[in-house]
């Protein structure tokens, strides 16, 4: 698989962190909001290209596609450009339709089994770009904190987070049966090293952006910053593993867990200046489960 195409998608979304990507890209969709238009043509063709270089492009998988990335962008268009302080239905309407076809693997059937893999994530970068572009530019709404660390509380924060609730979930999982007693790594330490740089890439903060970036931080600038909003972020965030294995589905072991998980993200992420904060918190937790239980 042609994994620089979604090493290419990682540097795309890491290159928002960059204040100036940002002010040039809001400038932009302020001064010419119809250009937002556009980025679902460009995305599709991104999209196209690397379902052809995986000999998996049809006609049918290509207009899917750009219906997909079309809809968030009519929902955002119908709600107005930025500035923005508080939320309408259709902003939050924008993050369902981003985040549900991929949820449920919409047009799965359209793509060859041995490409799925491949090209959902794609999707999910593409997904990711998309969900920048119109939060932090064509709608520009404060607080998403997609921005680099501002001092060392960004770096002790999630590493407080971990020793507050991996024992948590460690005692918890295993209670429910959702995993194993602990036991030592059987992989090396280059593998493990390897494996913190996918699990962040490819789940930690692409997670982080759409539930704490976005869904956290509109219901909190909708309905205010109280625990109320944080737990409901939190049962969003676990209801979304309820179809993830291993376990029989609906896996509510997974769904309990990622919640009590998602509350430690949320903390974090409320606390800190910065969403690579929770995402870190989000890796050492994954990281952990995969080679200690």
């Amino acid at each position: 698989m042609p994994t620089w195409l979604l090493a290419l998608l990682l540097g795309a979304v890491l290159s928002f962190l960059c204040p100036g990507v940002q002010g040039r890209i809001r400038q932009t969709l302020h001064t010419h909001p119809e250009w937002i238009w556009a980025v679902p043509f460009l995305l599709a063709m991104v999209f196209s290209g690397a379902a052809a270089l995986v000999h998996a492009w049809t006609p049918p998988l290509a207009v899917l596609v750009l219906a997909y990335a079309a809809a968030p962008v009519a929902c955002a268009w119908l709600a107005g450009s930025g500035p923005c302080q508080r939320p309408k239905v259709l902003d939050f309407l924008t993050i369902l339709l981003l985040w549900l076809p991929l949820e449920f693997a919409a047009g799965a059937r359209l793509v060859p089994r041995p490409a799925q893999g491949f090209l959902h994530s794609v999707a999910y970068g593409l997904a990711i770009l998309l969900g920048l572009l119109l939060f932090l530019g064509f709608r520009s709404f404060p607080d998403l904190k997609f921005g680099l660390p501002r001092g060392w509380r960004d770096a002790w924060l999630p590493l407080a987070g971990y020793a507050a609730v991996a024992p948590v979930l460690a005692v918890l999982g295993i209670a429910l049966g959702f995993i194993p007693f602990p036991h030592r790594p059987v992989q090396s330490p280059g593998s493990m090293a390897m494996a913190a740089g996918l699990i962040f890439a490819g789940t930690a903060l692409p997670e982080e952006i759409l539930f704490r970036s976005l869904i956290q931080n509109l219901l909190m600038q909708r309905f205010g910053s109280t625990w109320r909003t944080l737990l409901a972020a939190s049962l969003i965030f676990g209801s979304a593993h309820l179809n993830n294995g291993p376990q029989a589905l609906p896996n509510w072991r997974y769904m309990i867990l990622a919640t009590i998980a998602g509350l430690a993200y949320g903390a974090v992420f409320r606390r800190a200046s910065t969403v690579l904060s929770s995402a870190a918190l989000h890796l050492l937790v994954d990281w952990t489960k995969h080679f200690f239980f």
